[in-house]
């Protein structure tokens, strides 16, 4: 992988108003210490899912470096009802995309991969194809280079880690805004 486990961990300690310290030491290995600030309101139990999650169709091309990422957002993805194409890096996507452009709706891109960002690769995707319907996805925050790719014309953004219906609802807006 690329790290982008441990960004998610940062941002989601951040959003809690917390902070993380980190001790390395050569040959000994690296201890992280979580610190979130203490709170005195009741933990409430999670609601039910009351909706009915839509069912939808179509293809998403799903790219992502880290197995465990793809495995569980293509079982996600294929529970809403999409068929799904998966690639773990920018190479693999763009030969998928040529490859099977006309049957592919969306892609969901991750922004952090080897060898190739998701920023070239969302522009590559554009030079083939002008009309792609691209969602990006990261661990990190919209900052930074997710809003240079939005202000190119890239269709959203969704954060890691997301619900099913918060991917859902995304895509499906994407894709009633053609």
């Amino acid at each position: 992988g690329t790290g982008l486990g441990l960004a998610s961990v940062y941002g989601i300690i951040k959003a809690h108003g917390g902070y993380i310290d980190v001790e390395s030491k050569m040959n000994q290995g690296t201890t992280f210490e979580i610190y979130l600030p203490s709170t005195t309101k009741k933990v409430s139990k999670a609601k039910k899912a009351s909706e009915k999650l839509i069912k939808q169709t179509g293809t998403v091309l799903l790219v992502d470096d880290e197995a465990a990422v793809r495995e569980v957002c293509m079982s996600i993805l294929e529970k809403i009802g999409y068929r799904v194409l998966s690639a773990k890096d920018g190479e693999e996507v763009l030969e998928l995309y040529r490859n099977n452009k006309d049957e592919i709706d969306i892609v969901l891109l991750d922004m952090i991969m080897p060898n190739m960002s998701g920023g070239e690769v969302y522009d590559r995707l554009k030079e083939i194809n002008p009309e792609v319907k691209v969602l990006l996805s990261s661990g990190y925050s919209i900052d930074g280079e997710a809003t240079e790719i939005l202000n190119r014309g890239c269709d959203g953004f969704i954060q890691k880690p997301f619900y099913i219906k918060k991917l859902s609802a995304k895509i499906l807006e994407i894709l009633n805004n053609k």
